[in-house]
């Protein structure tokens, strides 16, 4: 990680499942070229890494908050995270 770059955790939270955020979530941070990951939860939420510039980071929250047609997103909490994210963005089962 360089200076500039940022890794942020994140829970989504609203309608959030089976409209595809998931996928939503995954296309938008490959097409920013960030590392990270997405996955559902077991109360409803969506959890998820980010690893990128800072900026670009910034950007993918913003995404979030939007989300897909047809999600509603209510709540988007961040904080930092320390992980180690690997190359690539990953879809992980739920927990």
């Amino acid at each position: 990680m360089t200076a500039s770059e940022r890794i942020v955790h994140v829970t989504i939270a609203g309608r959030v499942q089976g409209v595809g955020f998931r996928a939503f979530v995954e296309y938008e941070a490959a097409k920013r070229g960030l590392r990270g990951w997405v996955r559902n939860r077991r109360d409803g939420s969506v959890e998820a890494a980010f690893a990128g510039p800072s900026d670009v980071v910034d950007d993918m929250l913003a995404a979030c908050r939007r989300g897909p047609r047809l999600s509603r997103v209510d709540d988007v909490k961040t904080a930092p995270a320390s992980e180690d994210i690997k190359d690539g963005f990953a879809v992980l089962p739920t927990i």
